[in-house]
């Protein structure tokens, strides 16, 4: 798969890193030349110029990209870039970097954005979930599907514990992706048990989420009806 990153500051850098360690063809862009260190991603393609002008992308090469990532430190240059990589270039997905939450509304398929990425909010989903077991966490929204990357820790006293994935009734439109389990990543088939304790990662429409969480966690469902 070949990605064009925009901003090859720290986290665009880092980014290409995981990439290219995954066995992708990564371009970086950044028009200041001391963002250019190409010894941090010595396998990735640089180019230095402005990603905002259509010339930089269309020399690029973008048009054979199946993604591309806003990931400047100025949301402006970032709605710009997307906007650009959709509707000039036709990229199939887009994923953009918020780096200020005010500005969150306007990172949707109006702007070419597919995915936002807005760190705030991820980290401060990541806090709530580190002291609520049991509680559905949304950690960022896909913004054409109107579906949610969501996270649930299961508890002791969940009802689905020792159940197979195939044997649990899910909700509609909900998929379950990744199973966190004593810091291993396992990709879930229908054979494999719910124990407690693991971190689930779904992805779900918004208005399955109530659902999903009184299936796993009843009891914390019921008292957050109470209450």
């Amino acid at each position: 798969m070949r990605v064009v990153i925009a901003g090859a500051g720290n986290v665009g850098r880092s980014i290409a890193a995981e990439l290219l360690e995954n066995n992708h063809e990564v371009l970086l862009i950044d028009r200041d030349p001391r963002a250019t260190k190409a010894e941090a991603v010595p396998n990735a393609e640089w180019l230095l110029a402005d990603a905002c002008e259509l010339s930089t992308l269309d020399e690029a090469a973008l048009h054979r990209c199946q993604v591309a990532i806003a990931a400047t430190g100025d949301d402006k240059a970032n709605l710009v870039v997307s906007l650009l990589a959709k509707t000039e270039f036709g990229v199939p997905r887009v994923v953009a970097r918020v780096n200020h939450p005010k500005n969150e509304w306007m990172f949707n398929e109006s702007w070419g954005v597919d995915v936002a990425v807005s760190t705030p909010r991820i980290m401060a989903a990541l806090v709530e979930e580190a002291v609520s077991v049991g509680d559905l966490v949304r950690l960022f929204t896909f913004r054409q599907g109107e579906a949610n990357l969501v996270e649930l820790t299961l508890p002791s006293d969940s009802t689905c514990i020792g159940n197979r994935v195939q044997d649990v009734s899910w909700p509609p439109d909900t998929v379950l992706v990744t199973i966190v389990r004593e810091g291993r990543v396992l990709v879930p088939t229908g054979d494999t048990p719910l124990e407690a304790h693991d971190e689930l990662l779904f992805v779900a429409v918004t208005e399955r989420e109530k659902e999903l969480q009184e299936l796993l966690c009843p009891h914390q469902a019921k008292k957050a009806r109470q209450g």
